[in-house]
């Protein structure tokens, strides 16, 4: 006996599960189940109530702030499930509706139809390192914030440091020794200093336990392969493949170049073309990496005492695929320049291309299991 698929579509929130049923065929019925709770529990109750024999549930919710820990329960029970990108819901203009109920009918009816774009989950290590590496973006983002406020209230009275460099120990040293006009702004003055130690504290405490636990990571050959690339440093490499994962799932570099946004835009019809500026579209986490990296490739090809120490231990082929890179990018990087182009549009550019080195690399090492 043929089994008859029914498509569950789940409109995820904290507290709520809005649940809608959509019936095998295209005149199949539509239909609103009802709305349960967010926890497990409750979807554990209404896996058991929709199963029948002779009928298979596909599931289907929206990725958001839930995580994916309702995908994990329902694929290790045996039932298909499906995160989709909520970027890519066809919506029409018309539209000006929007409920819980409406969300969940419409996940259902395009599941049913094949029309919803799949996201790419990772596993539960790989997602514990990526929880990792964001937690330190959001420790650098916050020792970036205290220091501008600090400067700000400098500059605002007036206060100037004339030595080279900020944020060094003369410089700190300086800080010191100043007094502010009144108790209150002297209060504000060390409080903002005292911010500053805190979160340069906490950046330090993540940049020691990183390589600890790189070190355990089962996609540690691939992070210490993307090395030999000139500006991929640990951190780099660490926060490309904990936001994306197995790079073998790109099959060709262009994909993986479109998916982090660094294709140019096209507003075409026509014999007219038109083409703008880069998408900005999928992981921002790794494209601004891979653009700081970027800047590094404005300075002439060579292999620095630190790029020749973290390329021990790795294969020919891999070292000679960042040697490729180096003599490519430096030289495109100073061409581009020299035709007048924006130091912006130039170092896009070459991150663009990076992208397709990395995925080189990444190519050259054995699939982790």
């Amino acid at each position: 006996m043929k089994e008859s698929i029914t498509y569950v579509g789940l409109d995820v929130h904290k507290d709520s599960i809005s649940v809608a049923i959509a019936e095998e065929g295209r005149d199949g019925e539509v239909r609103f189940y009802g709305t349960i709770g967010g926890d497990i529990t409750s979807l554990g109750r209404l896996v058991k109530k929709l199963s029948s024999k002779g009928r298979k549930l596909r599931f289907v919710y929206e990725a958001g702030p839930c995580g994916y820990k309702i995908y994990r329960y329902l694929t290790s029970k045996g039932y298909d499930c499906e995160v989709v990108s909520p970027a890519h819901i066809a919506r029409k203009p018309t539209d000006r509706i929007k409920t819980d109920r409406r969300d969940a009918l419409t996940l259902a009816r395009l599941h049913r139809s094949g029309d919803l774009t799949r996201v790419y989950v990772p596993r539960e290590d790989d997602e514990a390192m990526r929880d990792l590496m964001r937690a330190r973006e959001d420790a650098v983002r916050a020792q970036r914030a205290a220091r501008q406020q600090l400067k700000a209230m400098l500059l605002r009275l007036g206060i100037r440091y004339n030595g080279r460099a900020s944020w060094s120990r003369a410089y700190f040293n300086w800080l010191s020794e100043q007094k502010m006009s009144t108790p209150a702004q002297q209060f504000v003055f060390q409080e903002y200093i005292n911010a500053i130690h805190e979160t340069t504290e906490r950046v330090k405490h993540f940049n020691k336990q990183i390589p600890v636990l790189v070190e355990s990571w089962r996609m540690r050959p691939v992070v210490c392969a993307l090395q030999a690339l000139r500006g991929v440093s640990l951190i780099t490499a660490t926060t490309t493949i904990a936001e994306l994962g197995d790079l073998n799932r790109f099959d060709h570099p262009s994909q993986l170049m479109a998916f982090l946004g660094l294709v140019p835009s096209e507003n075409s019809s026509g014999p007219k073309i038109r083409k703008g500026a880069i998408t900005k579209t999928g992981n921002t986490h790794v494209r601004k990496v891979i653009t700081e990296a970027a800047q590094t490739y404005r300075h002439p090809a060579r292999i620095s005492r630190h790029l020749l120490k973290r390329q021990e231990g790795l294969a020919n082929e891999i070292c000679e695929i960042a040697w490729k890179c180096q003599t490519r990018l430096c030289g495109r990087f100073r061409q581009l320049l020299a035709r007048g182009k924006n130091r912006n549009v130039v170092v896009t550019a070459t991150a663009r291309e990076l992208c397709g080195f990395i995925w080189a690399i990444a190519r050259q090492v054995p699939a982790p299991n």
